[in-house]
């Protein structure tokens, strides 16, 4: 009796993808998302609207883009704070250009621990232009998002790169 009124249990949920129920609340408001993850490896930024035949990535940004595209050093980390930092700071200048002014932010499954790395991504992406409603207690110290926590050379290497960026868009 009562296996019967039990849940069904989707697929994504099961395995630990997918909360239905923030999914749903950010989807009602019909913004679009501004999509944070942190891999083992690197950071990536998204803006994603809703389609009833899946998600439409507009804009992505990783990492990895930071090497190729804009002059952060091969041997630095893709998913530290100040590496996150400028990846929002690159998807908010790409989604500014391309007509975007205004998202919500979807962590996912990610733990909201302030002063974290999805949070840096998130002032990137303040920084760039885009209205996104946050409290400004959430952010990392300014000093860990400069790099000063980490050693002389990552100041510069993060201002040479917030400087590519901003060339590119």
């Amino acid at each position: 009796m009562a296996g019967n009124n039990r849940r069904s249990i989707f697929r994504r949920r099961k395995a630990g993808l997918t909360d239905y129920r923030r999914r749903l609340k950010l989807l009602r408001g019909q913004k679009p998302r501004a999509v944070v993850r942190v891999s083992n490896t690197r950071t990536t930024c998204q803006l994603v609207t809703w389609a009833a035949d899946g998600d439409l990535v507009s804009i992505s940004m990783t990492g990895s883009d930071l090497v190729k595209k804009h002059g952060w050093p091969n041997d630095n980390s893709l998913k530290s704070v100040p590496a996150s930092y400028l990846v929002g700071f690159a998807m908010g200048k790409a989604a500014m250009a391309s007509g975007s002014s205004e998202a919500v932010l979807d962590i996912g499954l990610a733990a909201s621990t302030r002063g974290g790395r999805v949070y840096a991504a998130l002032k990137g992406m303040v920084d760039a232009g885009l209205d996104i409603p946050h409290s400004d207690g959430v952010f990392p110290d300014e000093d860990r998002l400069t790099g000063a926590h980490i050693n002389d050379k990552m100041t510069k290497a993060i201002e040479d790169t917030k400087k590519s960026i901003e060339g590119a868009y």
